[in-house]
């Protein structure tokens, strides 16, 4: 394949516009006709073909905010997304016709953070379906060629936007320092706790006891890597001398609880998103112990280590996509989740 090079000035049988899901307010998700950006000389126009529901959007649909962030005016939702690429500018390298997966963290790549190499906690970054900021949820976006990772013939791009949470599970066991021979426990069965677990097993850990008080997802974390599960509804944790703690429910006693296993110079990583201030964590214990506590924010070069990872086999996508919706379905595919509980990842097709 060759690279069609388009000036931003020379867009005939480009199209101009596109359709999209946009959020108007707190259950108020519109099917609408959006113009697209111009194709600048370092963009790519990309054909969407998967995008992945993840909570944040969940909550924008439901609420009108995630966490501090509320919307104010109608976006775009949507940050997961795979497609083709169909055009690019005049000095982008992607080849027309290329499967690509979105990363859709912008940072400024020009502070001292994003120099330093953690571009993910860039202060003046923003992302992709992040109020106000457009997102993936339409059937053409452009974006910055840096933006996208090709996908191999292995990974089609109708299930490539499963690679975003993929990466977040990379960077949440890269952050966790999980070591082969690790004890490891994962609290919350969603799909960023399966597939911790997955990328947590090919690191090489030797335990990995995963809980939820969900039956049906338990058992699915038994096929992905859990040489253990625990039903934390029913049955309390009994574990001691665990290694790596990666909480990755957003629940504050799932965390407090889990950091209560470790062993002296453990390691807990929280991945759930965190509410603004916690009550109740051991923080005498963590201290007394020398049990590092640390966070993970999205993702910092993993893209590439998940694409690998899922093109191996090492981690299977296709287990954790329960559901798809098209676009013009896209509130159903919002409320998935929550309306059947065996969901774990819903996808928007098109």
């Amino acid at each position: 394949m060759t690279t069609q090079t388009i000036p931003a000035a020379d867009t005939a049988g480009l199209p101009s516009g596109t359709q999209a899901a946009v959020l108007h307010g707190a259950g108020d998700l519109r099917i609408e006709h959006k113009p697209l950006a111009t194709l600048g000389p370092n963009d790519v126009l990309v054909e969407m073909r998967s995008g992945g529901i993840c909570g944040s959007d969940m909550h924008y649909y439901a609420d009108g905010r995630n966490g501090t962030n509320v919307l104010r005016q109608p976006t775009v939702l949507g940050h997961e997304g795979a497609g083709v690429v169909i055009a690019a500018g005049a000095q982008a390298s992607v080849a027309a016709g290329t499967a690509v997966v979105i990363e859709p963290a912008l940072p400024c790549r020009d502070c001292p953070t994003c120099l330093s190499g953690r571009y993910n906690l860039c202060p003046a970054g923003t992302c992709f379906g992040s109020p106000p900021t457009d997102g993936l949820f339409a059937r053409h976006v452009v974006v910055p060629e840096r933006a996208v990772h090709q996908l191999p013939d292995s990974i089609p791009a109708e299930i490539g936007a499963a690679i975003e949470p993929l990466a977040v599970a990379v960077w949440a066991v890269e952050r966790a320092q999980v070591q082969p021979g690790h004890r490891v426990l994962i609290t919350g069965a969603g799909p960023i706790g399966l597939l911790v677990s997955q990328v947590a097993a090919a690191r090489g850990a030797a335990e990995i006891v995963v809980t939820d008080v969900n039956d049906d997802r338990l058992a699915v974390a038994t096929k992905f890597g859990a040489t253990r599960t625990v039903n934390t509804a029913a049955t309390p944790l009994d574990l001691t001398n665990m290694d790596r703690l990666i909480e990755c429910s957003g629940n504050t006693k799932a965390l407090a609880d889990g950091i209560q296993t470790l062993a002296p110079a453990a390691r807990a990583t929280v991945v759930g998103q965190a509410r603004p201030t916690v009550d109740g964590i051991p923080l005498g214990f963590l201290q007394r112990y020398e049990i590092d506590l640390v966070t993970a924010f999205r993702y910092a070069h993993a893209f590439p280590t998940a694409i690998e990872l899922a093109s191996s086999g090492a981690v299977d996508l296709r287990s954790i996509i329960t559901s798809t919706y098209p676009l013009e379905e896209a509130a159903a595919a919002l409320t998935a989740p929550v309306t059947d509980p065996t969901n774990l990842k819903v996808l928007i097709t098109y």
